[in-house]
């Protein structure tokens, strides 16, 4: 007889923006727990759209076109090709195998990405070393990190962001966690990124802090755990990258406390 799965009747918050939680939550159910979604990231329109389309209009201008992630790759290529058809002569590169598959959509096949999913690792590549005199554009939310731009600028390459959403913390009551917590049904927290950590911080409030920071927290990334553990979060696991990694790490963690 096959054992139960160890995720079995786990709470297991997922806290993906809400057009992107559907693959975890679909896994968690197949594996027997209950995914309690609890977005912390919200992504919006830009405010003003107008610098965004200026760059579009001139996207032959370029050599290479770096995607952050799925949204910039959805956001971006969605007005692109409203506007404009894709330039012959660009190069494309994206981090994660996520936006990858974004760009898929849109028929783009030949993308420079590394195997982990951070920006250090795709700078890592030997196309990004030779970059001087490239005119780079990196789409990507309003503001964000800094270091793929400032790491190919003092490479010699000419980098302009291209800012095709903002991202906001929602205003979602936290009544389903507490009430979870006081039911003994919340086990665990997926965070997938640092932003939507803090965020998830001042959501729940002073109110529920103490109980957040006694709960397992899983995250995808060593930076995202170091942010958790600057939060004093009690702990903290650091799990494989991507959808299936999170699964992957919830299943050995409980599987190891049973």
């Amino acid at each position: 007889m096959k054992s139960a799965d160890p995720l079995a009747g786990r709470g297991i918050v997922v806290t993906r923006p809400a057009h992107q939680a559907m693959k975890l939550a679909d896994l968690l159910r197949e594996a027997g727990a209950r995914p309690i979604p609890f977005p912390v990231i919200e992504i919006a329109d830009l405010d003003d759209p107008r610098p965004f389309a200026a760059l579009i209009d001139r996207l032959d201008e370029f050599d290479l076109a770096i995607f952050v992630s799925p949204n910039a790759v959805g956001r971006a290529m969605t007005l692109i090709t409203s506007r404009r058809e894709l330039p012959r002569g660009l190069t494309y590169a994206a981090v994660g195998s996520g936006s990858v598959r974004q760009l898929k959509k849109f028929g783009v096949t030949d993308v420079i990405a590394p195997a982990r999913f951070d920006s250090e690792a795709l700078l890592a590549l030997p196309a990004m070393a030779g970059v001087a005199g490239k005119r780079i554009a990196i789409f990507r939310g309003v503001g964000g990190r800094e270091v793929l731009g400032e790491a190919l600028t003092a490479r010699g390459a000419h980098v302009e962001y291209a800012e095709c959403y903002r991202r906001a913390c929602p205003s979602t009551d936290p009544a389903p966690l507490f009430a979870a917590w006081d039911a003994g049904q919340l086990d665990a927290i997926t965070v997938t990124s640092s932003e939507g950590l803090h965020n998830l911080y001042a959501m729940i409030g002073p109110r529920g802090r103490q109980r957040l920071l006694e709960t397992a927290l899983f995250a995808p990334h060593a930076r995202i755990a170091g942010t958790a553990q600057e939060l004093h979060f009690s702990v903290v696991i650091t799990t494989p990258q991507g959808d299936d990694g999170l699964l992957a790490g919830l299943r050995q963690w409980f599987g190891g406390k049973r």
